[in-house]
């Protein structure tokens, strides 16, 4: 039998003179969700106009920020943009924010987790939870910063090794959403500070990655991709994250949804400028569109040749197999597709 080939365009980077009026991101279509570190906002004097600009310019339903330093300011920018609200902690502030567009979001509610003593060595920063309806489905968002820094070795008979803290927080994230969460649509995103593709032994994330029946790193094919997509450039790494549940999955394959580190250094003329005034972090969004998969009878290609092929796992694909791949061209292109027997 002839295989069936559905496409999805997923995102490319190929950027020719634009600027801040070009950058989008969000439809009235697709639910949306923006994760970003806003490193210590605000930066500078002119930070907070310019985070005003990309929020109302990227259109989220919602954005999970971290590293809010000055909560008044972003009140401020917040209120300025028609529709939007803003949600902080009043207790123990660690720099966790929402912002979403009152619009399309209906808040249930909204709380921390893991907010007790014997928690705080696995989580500095006590994750937020967003329990909220779009279009009249039921999502909740956990938004997480988790320790940084380490020497990529996890060692887990040292307490403070700080990749053994993120493991404990992973570990700890997954017990709550299995036991407390099950059947919901879960999105679990943020700065997770860690690579989704380390190696077994180091991976923090193995528990998710293993569970793939349940679980799925959306940004997996990004982290396996070129450093110039990747959301922590300086280093270069890929440090912010979103994964999603199996209640999630079939709209994820829809034809419009995707994942995709947002380059707003590309709008801004470069890196440089990007960092100095707003954030060492690029913001990653993703897209969940609600409509039916398209059969197209052809691949897309031409000139342009493939580079690697990943299924969800993040794994190269070298023999021609069925399920959901997804191919990165060499243009930077990435094409998200779903191939059936």
């Amino acid at each position: 039998m002839n295989k069936i080939i559905f496409i999805f365009l997923v995102s490319s980077q190929i950027l020719s003179a634009q600027t801040i009026n070009d950058l989008y991101f969000g439809t009235d279509t697709t639910f949306d969700v923006i994760s970003w570190n806003i490193e210590w906002f605000p930066k500078n004097n002119s930070t907070a106009s310019e985070v005003q600009e990309i929020l109302t310019r990227l259109e989220a339903d919602i954005y999970a920020l971290q590293e809010i330093e000055d909560t008044t300011l972003l009140k401020q920018v917040v209120s300025n943009i028609p529709g939007y609200e803003c949600y902080f902690k009043s207790s123990y502030y660690g720099g966790l924010a929402y912002v979403y567009n009152t619009n399309t979001i209906q808040i249930n509610s909204k709380y921390e987790i893991f907010t007790s003593q014997p928690y705080w060595n696995a989580f500095p920063r006590s994750p937020q939870v967003l329990d909220c309806n779009f279009m009249g489905n039921n999502y909740i968002i956990i938004n997480n910063h988790f320790k940084c820094c380490g020497d990529g070795t996890l060692n887990t008979n040292d307490t403070n090794d700080e990749e053994n803290r993120r493991l404990q927080a992973v570990t700890y994230l997954k017990q709550y959403i299995d036991n407390t969460l099950l059947g919901k649509r879960v999105i679990l995103l943020g700065d997770l500070n860690d690579e989704i593709i380390d190696n077994t032994a180091n991976n923090v994330f193995q528990d998710f990655i293993n569970d793939n029946t349940n679980y799925l790193f959306t940004d997996m094919f990004i982290a396996e991709g070129n450093s110039i997509d990747w959301s922590y450039p300086t280093w270069p790494s890929h440090l912010d994250h979103i994964l999603i549940t199996n209640e999630l999955f079939a709209d994820f394959q829809n034809f419009n949804s995707f994942v995709s580190v947002i380059r707003i250094d590309d709008y801004m003329g470069s890196w440089s400028n990007y960092e100095n005034n707003i954030s060492d972090h690029r913001p990653i969004g993703l897209k969940l569109d609600f409509g039916t998969l398209t059969n197209i009878s052809e691949e897309i290609g031409g000139d342009n040749r493939v580079f690697k092929a990943l299924d969800v796992l993040g794994r190269e694909n070298k023999e021609n197999q069925s399920g959901l791949l997804f191919y990165i061209y060499e243009d930077g292109t990435v094409e998200k597709k779903i191939i059936l027997e």
